[in-house]
């Protein structure tokens, strides 16, 4: 592994919070799966194309932005080891040759300058310690007019992911779905540290996508209470509002309950932008 500095997620993304997203890897990519065409779409992968995926994961993304290369190559970084072995494994078993996947700290991850010609993140940016210098790393990663594209996640308020985890949050003290990702909850805020990271024509544009958190009402609020923020306020009550929670996450799921699985409407900013030519 290269040098971390970004400590307190590698910690989490190496213990219960990483554990848990390799061990349902398949419930996480049904969730977010969602934006991955847009993502796509957005970084205009192609043939020949090197493509960096940055906070990785279970690494489906990087995955299908390999196959769309027809030559080129797709290389996925994350600070979780268990999280880069379920992505190594899935490569493997769906013959995915030229998906790689590195473990180390993107804010100080030793790429080779203008290495890539596009960046991807489906929600992975949002965790960094210093994001200008994060983005700033990234954009040296990039070639003259390389191309950037993200996901990033606005406060929950007003969607249907909202409406579940605030019935969760009425149980749970501390647990606030008004909580935001720093800068990258704003699009202004945005905008300024992507300028401050070297990056020019910055365009950001609101993007919704389906996810399916359960096949039935039970195995989705199961899902939820394991998820690793609400597991987290569980604990530090010692698990004594469970049986609440539990039961408004269920009320709280039903009328998004399908006969094809229970559905959320997520919200997203998909940001873009690129590293400017000389």
């Amino acid at each position: 592994m290269t040098e971390i500095v970004n400590t307190a997620q590698a910690e989490a993304w190496n213990g219960y919070e990483g554990e848990h997203w390799a061990g349902h890897f398949d419930r996480y990519d049904a969730v977010n799966a969602g934006f991955n065409e847009p993502l796509l779409r957005a970084a205009g992968v192609g043939a020949g194309d090197r493509v960096l995926d940055i906070g990785c994961g279970n690494g489906q993304l990087t995955r299908l932005a390999a196959r769309r290369t027809a030559g080129g190559s797709a290389t996925g970084v994350d600070l979780s080891g268990p999280m880069l072995a379920r992505a190594r494994e899935r490569a493997l078993a769906e013959g995915v040759a030229n998906a790689g996947f590195e473990q180390g700290d993107a804010q100080v991850f030793p790429f080779a300058a203008g290495g890539f010609d596009a960046a991807l993140s489906r929600f992975g940016i949002m965790f960094f310690a210093d994001p200008v210098a994060a983005f700033a790393n990234i954009a040296r990663a990039l070639r003259p007019g390389g191309r950037l594209a993200f996901v990033t996640m606005p406060p929950l308020a007003g969607s249907d992911v909202g409406a579940v985890f605030g019935a969760a949050a009425d149980h749970l003290g501390g647990f606030e779905i008004t909580h935001t990702h720093g800068p990258l909850a704003d699009p202004d805020s945005i905008r300024a540290l992507l300028t401050a990271a070297g990056f020019t024509g910055i365009e950001i544009a609101g993007l919704e996508a389906d996810g399916v958190w359960g096949d039935d009402v039970a195995d989705a609020a199961e899902f939820i209470m394991g998820w690793g923020p609400i597991r987290h306020h569980r604990m530090l009550i010692d698990y004594a509002t469970d049986d609440r929670v539990r039961l408004a996450v269920s009320a709280a799921l039903q009328p998004f309950a399908t006969p094809v699985g229970v559905r959320l409407r997520a919200t997203a900013y998909l940001v873009t932008a690129a590293t400017p030519l000389p």
